[in-house]
């Protein structure tokens, strides 16, 4: 992979993330197959077989000259010398391809394979066609949640619209960077999604806002800095696991980005465990026939798409782990085999979105229920801030009978 390619000495840097989302009319004639299938099989036969290479090596020695400044101390002056040092510098010995492909090991090498154009652009379609879809589902349903999902898979196409130039221009080290970042932290709003949805469902159907006594003020809190926590980690070990990074602070990027990842699936853990206990309550406030003067019955089917869809990116999580440990040698193959980068990233990803279009929130959580009001994150917030004012006036006071009181729920 991009990340893993240390001996890469391009120079340029770019680092693009996209933060705007924007609507793209696409059209495509709608195959009988399932549409899964169809992506899984159109991929695998659109990546061409690796092409067999010798790594060449081409850092070849620079010679400089270092000229160190006279130095004078207390008792004795020291001259100014001049040293020699031959530096390594990346140069290019092979000319590029048409598509400005070099073997592995070369200068400018950005992919440990030949990257398949028709497999990246085959995977824009799909992403491109089911952003259109969410975008169309939010502006239908007025849900403003909407935009964590959009955003996610805005990153998802953009990722594979620019790998698609890049696999054309392998010569230009920004766009498989920008690629490759984008690919990277794209998940993290899908996961978010997942967390979003779930707080709206504590709102929608129970009346304490609350599960396992975690009210739903404090429960949105922390997976809200879960994930912004996520993305921080991801987005420094990625920045600097670069192509112009020296090997050692690639590998420190791979690491941190490996520590990042790590970290969100212990978060999807902890998340999992909240679902399950809704899920508990739910089913309780079923049998007594809770829901029935409501008619809020349709739960189950959006419920088991957040399981779904956090197993899919838990599968790509597993798939990322063992990509990054197994180091970049002959003996690891899944960066050097591109199939395995569509097999156990893309269709994940792509499914977890598609689950999250065919089983919309909006279509399960109409009401007034449905959207939780500003004016209760407003109270909540001043509450707590009354809250910490009466514990400070306690502590100063010496009076510590009250803090119990005053512990918040």
């Amino acid at each position: 992979m991009f990340l893993l390619n240390h001996k890469n000495r391009s120079t340029g840097i770019l680092i693009a993330l996209m933060s705007a989302a924007g609507s793209a009319a696409l059209s495509f004639q709608a195959a009988q197959t399932h549409v899964p299938t169809v992506l899984a099989t159109v991929i695998s036969t659109a990546i061409s077989t690796p092409v067999t290479t010798t790594l060449v090596t081409t850092l070849v020695p620079r010679t400089q000259f270092i000229t160190i400044d006279p130095i004078t101390l207390p008792d004795e002056t020291v001259a100014a010398k001049t040293i020699t040092l031959d530096i390594p510098e990346c140069s290019p010995t092979i000319m590029p391809d048409s598509n400005g492909y070099v073997p592995p090991g070369n200068c400018n090498a950005q992919y440990n394979y030949y990257p398949s154009f028709a497999a990246a652009l085959v995977a824009a379609i799909f992403f491109g066609a089911v952003t259109f879809v969410h975008i169309a589902e939010g502006i239908k349903y007025k849900k403003g949640f909407y935009w964590v999902i959009i955003m996610g898979s805005i990153w998802e196409f953009g990722s594979y619209a620019t790998r698609t130039v890049s696999t054309r221009n392998q010569q230009n080290s920004g766009l498989a960077l920008v690629s490759q970042i984008l690919i990277l932290l794209a998940p993290i709003f899908i996961n978010a999604y997942a967390y979003t949805i779930l707080g709206r469902m504590v709102h929608f159907y129970l009346p304490s806002f609350s599960v396992l006594g975690v009210r739903l003020y404090n429960l949105t809190l922390w997976f809200v800095f879960a994930d912004i926590s996520c993305f921080v980690v991801q987005l420094i070990g990625g920045a600097q696991a670069t192509n112009t990074a020296p090997p050692d602070q690639a590998l420190r990027g791979i690491r941190i980005y490996m520590a990042g990842i790590s970290l969100q699936e212990a978060f999807i853990i902890f998340f999992v465990g909240f679902a399950v206990a809704f899920h508990m309550r739910l089913l309780k406030a079923e049998k007594t026939g809770q829901f029935q003067s409501t008619g809020k019955t349709n739960w189950r089917r959006l419920l088991y798409t957040i399981y779904l869809s956090l197993l899919l990116i838990t599968i790509r999580i597993i798939f990322r782990l063992i990509e990054f440990a197994g180091g970049n040698d002959d003996s690891n193959p899944l960066p050097r085999r591109e199939i395995y980068f569509y097999l156990f990233d893309a269709i994940p990803m792509f499914l977890a979105i598609l689950l999250m279009a065919i089983t919309p929130p909006g279509l399960t959580l109409v009401g007034p229920d449905s959207v939780i009001p500003k004016a209760m994150w407003r109270q909540r917030w001043a509450m707590r801030k009354q809250e910490k004012v009466k514990r400070r006036a306690l502590k100063a006071s010496g009076d510590r009978s009250g803090f119990e009181l005053l512990r918040p729920s």
